[in-house]
Formats: structure tokens, sequence, C-alpha cells
């Protein structure tokens, strides 16, 4: 049975149904949005209905909004009206016509194409003393009664609202290539011959949770010795709004104990899970969005098609190999140092086994009214 969500007003004079709540993003279009509205036009008193699809990025918790601040910018917003219907008879989705034959004569159909430059729904972990909804880009579907469909002087009363929350996911890509590799030949002071440190993944792409292979070479010719290998996976936050910042937060560290003395080489495997499960008390890392109390985990990297520019937050990883190096010779610890080289990772959702598939037989659909 496919599930529908629904939505009512406080007066009970309208409500928005959506056949979904994650739409797909596939880099170069996204699902379209679409839903119905069921409108009871005796409670309407001559205004009108409309709808709006807003994206916007939360720096505060409504509940801060006692000075009249907004702690809400909004990146894209697109309205329509609902009620009376405008224009043609436009071309509904499958998922649309099972809905207005549920709802009856009273349903209004809407869509929303969203443009492919939005950012994904991502939300930055609050910690554990914190309240309220977390910072993060959020996207809502609003149904409203009003004379207008946008008077930024027109008061509209809660109860004339009904509104859903959505979620803009993308999945990691169908094909999965060979990983990156780097290295770097560093020389040290009093050491006539450098340290050649190499590192790769097998893939380019892991899912979250996925054990990640790193490949670590080393080709000491100095007469230093390694005394630790340490890998660890760094999570780079973009916050694009009025100005770009980036903030960069480790989400997993591992130092190993490996010892490669002077004038040796070194060739192993190891296996690191950076997870959100070990990072839940680290407050202001990104994770995929969530709808009430749903399971999610690290954000996953962000996708785009690189020439258009992009506001929200947008989320990368690089993994980071570093040699811990004891001072030789006279000089001893004067002269220790590490050598690093970084490696970019792709840290997504694997695409589900099985698509979305609208049904037109009314005894299919289940309607769940939801909280928003």
């Amino acid at each position: 049975m496919s599930k529908v969500f629904k939505k009512t007003s406080g007066n009970g004079h309208i409500a928005l149904y959506l056949g979904k709540r994650d739409f797909v993003d596939h880099v170069d279009s996204v699902e379209v949005v679409d839903g119905v509205v069921k409108v009871d036009p005796s409670g309407l008193n001559g205004k009108k209905v409309f709808a709006y699809l807003a994206c916007a990025f939360r720096y505060g918790s409504e509940d801060l909004d006692v000075i009249g601040l907004t702690f809400r910018r909004d990146i894209w917003i697109q309205r329509v009206q609902v009620y009376p219907p405008e224009g043609g008879s436009a071309t509904k989705s499958p998922m649309q016509e099972s809905l207005l034959k549920k709802v009856g004569e009273q349903g209004c159909p809407f869509s929303f194409q969203m443009p492919t430059n939005l950012p994904c729904s991502v939300a930055l972990q609050p910690g554990p003393n914190d309240s309220g909804k977390a910072c993060g880009v959020d996207f809502e579907v609003k149904a409203y009664i009003a004379n207008e469909k946008n008077n930024p002087d027109e008061v509209i009363e809660k109860k004339d609202t009904c509104r859903l929350m959505i979620k803009k996911i993308q999945f990691a890509p169908a094909g999965n290539k060979a990983g990156p590799k780097a290295d770097i030949a560093k020389q040290f002071m009093m050491n006539d011959k450098p340290v050649h440190l190499e590192a790769s993944l097998e893939k380019e792409i892991y899912y979250h949770d996925e054990p990640i292979t790193v490949k670590v070479k080393v080709n000491n010719e100095t007469g230093k010795t390694v005394k630790k290998i340490r890998v660890s996976v760094e999570q780079l936050t973009n916050v694009v709004l009025y100005s770009s910042d980036t903030y960069t937060s480790a989400v997993f560290t591992q130092e190993f104990g490996e010892t490669i003395n002077a004038n040796s080489t070194f060739d192993k495997s190891f296996t690191i899970t950076p997870s959100l499960s070990s990072n839940k008390e680290k407050r202001g890392i990104s994770v995929d969005g969530r709808l009430k109390d749903e399971d999610t985990h690290l954000a996953s990297t962000t996708l785009s098609q690189g020439d258009k520019e992009m506001q929200g937050i947008l989320v990368s990883y690089k993994v980071k190999v570093t040699l811990m190096l004891s001072g030789g010779g006279l000089l001893g610890g004067l002269t220790s140092s590490d050598v690093t080289v970084e490696l970019p990772l792709t840290l997504m959702s694997p695409k589900p086994a099985g698509e979305y598939i609208p049904t037109r037989r009314l005894s299919d659909i289940g309607i769940e009214s939801v909280d928003g």
C-alpha cells in the first residue's frame, strides 16, 4: 500500500496531501514535488488558497523569535495559486489522479519544479544540552488562505495554514570508479634522502557505515623512524549564505602503532569506518536531514554540476594519512616531524533497490495524518 501524508489546517477548511516526503536530486534534474490541496470554499470568506515550496536555512529556533527577528533565511521559494484554479488544465501525475479520486471535487492539484542548484536537506548536529530545531537547510510545502499570493503586509493566521516538511536527497550514482591516490616525498634536515608516502582508496564512492580500506606504502630512506601512523577522516562543511565559510571536523581518527625503521619499506592496508554513532556528542557536524524521529547518518557528500553557484550547506570529506616520525641522530626529538597526504572521499547512501511507482488504485492508498 502506498502511504499518503496529510496535514489539515487549524480551521479545517484546507488540507494538504503529499504522496511522499523524500524527493531525489539526480544532479542534472530534481523530482517534481506534486500534491493536492482539499479546499472547502464555504470557509474562505472570499479569500483564495495558495501553496508554496520553500528551501530555507534555519540558524536559530523559532522559539527565540520574540523581538521580531527572523532566524530563517529563504534560499529559494515558489508560490502558486491553488483555488480558484488559474490557467488551463495541467497534466496530472498518477498519484494526483488517485488523490483527486479519493478527495473528490474539492481537490486542487499543484506541482513545483525545484532548480538543480539548491542544496540537499542537511542539519548541523546540536550539542547534548541544545533544544529546539537544529540549524540547517530544510524544505517546506505550505498551503494557506489569503487575499493575495505574496503580500508582506497581509497577516496570515496560523489556523489558515497547513504545512509538511519534505527532504531533498541525493543517492550515490551508478557505477564506481577506481579510488584516488596521493603521494609525497619529504626531506628532513641533516638527511640526504627523503621519506616517500603513498596512500590510496580502493574505490571512489563509499556508503555510510561501510568499512573503508586505506592502502599505505612507505619508503623510508631517512635516518628517522616512523613510530605511528595516524589515519583520520575530516568532514568539511561549507556554509554559503552572505559569505562562504568552511568548518572542518574530524569524524574519525585512529593511530596505528606501526614502526618503520630507517632505510626500510612498508606496505599495509588499514580499515576505518567513520560513522555518526561515534560522533553523537560532537556539536556542529553535518548530518543528513531527517523528519521527526527518523534515523540519520553523517551528511552525504554534496554532488553538483560544478558550474552553478549553490547556497546553503555543502559537504565534502577527505582522508588524511600521517606518518609520525621520531628524530634520529645527534639532534634527537628536535628534528621530529610528520608527513601527511590527503585523499578526497565521497560518502553517500546507495540508491534503493525499488523505485517508487505511483498507483492508480484507490484501495492501494493509505492516508497518514502527520504533525508536519
